[in-house]
């Protein structure tokens, strides 16, 4: 499964999703997590109401199944779920290696259904691969 992490210095969630100058993306299992890509974003980010900016973040993430945010607008989360991720919005800037540590705990026990439910995103995907291959073999 991957997720997101919206990130002014890479290192916290620290940042707003609209106005994130980075979107960090990591890769995690039960067994452990990779760093897979950090998206940089321009500095015109902090214009309210320019819907524009949402793209391109939209379109970074789109394979993740969590997105981690220090605040995110209504709008923005609306869009977010509608592409079936799960925002998550912490209170405090926190250190994006400790929250991994955290998920990966979760992911070892018994995850909470709405967990549950984005870990199938990432299963369905690799299912249509698998029933590919399936089609070839066929032919």
């Amino acid at each position: 499964m991957k997720i997101a992490f919206a990130t002014q210095d890479q290192q916290r969630v620290d940042a707003h999703f609209g106005w994130a100058k980075h979107l960090a993306v990591y890769e995690i299992d039960a067994a452990g997590y990779r760093f897979v890509q950090a998206y940089p974003f321009g500095d015109d980010l902090a214009e309210d109401g320019n819907e524009d900016k949402l793209a391109p973040k939209l379109e970074a993430i789109k394979d993740c199944a969590i997105v981690y945010v220090a605040a995110i607008g209504g709008s923005a989360a609306a869009r977010v779920v509608a592409t079936k991720i799960h925002p998550i919005k912490v209170t405090q800037p926190e250190p994006i290696l400790e929250l991994l540590d955290k998920m990966q705990e979760v992911l070892k026990g018994t995850p909470p259904p709405w967990l549950r439910k984005a870990l199938l995103k990432d299963q369905a995907k690799a299912h249509d691969f698998e029933d590919d291959d399936e089609e070839k073999v066929k032919s």
